[in-house]
């Protein structure tokens, strides 16, 4: 199983000598399990004239970034839809897969990292000029028929309980390290168990759809939501029981206390030792 990257490839708040917006290739590794190790991450970052922003410069920047791994990514995630085909393009000039995809948790926080400490620093730098993110609002689709679970329960974990993961039987899935998070140990991380006689062809659909994280919507009734890719939403279950919707609250609650930290896990049955699939997930405003 090799590595996954993130990318960047975008204008930043910096003005060239003439006066041309500067661009800037991000890349940075991301995190494997829980227990990987923030600061021993991958990282490549490059700016780039405005006069060479085309997928022939981004292509270069990546191999030069794969020279300095020295290892060639599975897979490469990006949040900017705008820049799909000139990202899609370079990918696919190396070989490698390309995604739209919100889980790009250790390239959001380096970004706002950069804005706040980096570019400040640099000449021409325009104060109030962020590149921002215009996301569509997702029009929720339903899960395909044969693939919806029997039956869901919340549930929750303290933190801590995070650190035995590893150990934890699971057939498709992905975690982060929690301190990318900045949550305590006794912190409590919401989550949601999916039961189902056909667990594994469900997790493996899951898996396939680059998860980003569960919401409970109010804006049309009230429903669980899964969101994947950068624009993708699919109703998990419509909720009416007054408990339910309760425990709904509830876990949008803990949620927000868990700095948007929550998981998804998928069983055959409520009686399980292990899980078809689990995946530890993370609201964030991109």
């Amino acid at each position: 199983m090799g590595n996954i990257w993130e990318i960047d490839f975008y204008s930043r708040p910096i003005l060239d000598a003439n006066q041309k917006k500067v661009w800037e290739v991000l890349v940075c590794e991301s995190p494997a399990d829980i227990s990987t190790k923030t600061d021993s991450l991958f990282r490549y970052a490059q700016y780039c004239p405005s006069t060479q922003v085309n997928s022939g410069w981004l292509r270069t920047a990546l191999q030069e970034a794969i020279t300095k791994a020295g290892e060639t990514p599975i897979k490469i995630r990006f949040f900017r839809r705008q820049m799909n085909n000139m990202i899609t393009k370079a990918c696919q000039d190396l070989g490698i897969p390309a995604q739209l995809s919100r889980r790009t948790l250790v390239l959001n926080q380096w970004l706002e990292k950069r804005m706040e400490q980096v570019y400040p620093q640099e000449p021409g730098y325009q104060e109030g000029t962020s590149p921002s993110v215009r996301l569509e609002k997702p029009l929720p689709q339903r899960l395909p028929d044969a693939l919806e679970g029997q039956q869901w329960v919340f549930v929750s974990l303290q933190a801590a309980d995070f650190v035995e993961m590893p150990e934890w039987e699971i057939g498709f899935g992905e975690a982060f390290p929690l301190e990318l998070a900045q949550v305590s140990p006794e912190t409590r991380i919401p989550g949601i168990l999916i039961f189902s006689s056909r667990a594994l062809p469900l997790a493996a659909w899951m898996s396939g759809l680059e998860l980003a994280f569960m919401r409970f919507d109010t804006s049309e009734g009230t429903r669980l939501l899964l969101e994947t890719g950068v624009t993708e939403s699919w109703i998990v279950a419509n909720i009416k029981n007054p408990q339910t919707l309760a425990e709904a609250k509830g876990f949008e609650e803990a949620k927000q206390n868990a700095n948007g930290v929550h998981f998804i896990g998928v069983q055959s049955d409520p009686k399980a030792q292990s899980f078809t699939g689990f995946w530890l997930l993370q609201e964030v405003n991109i």
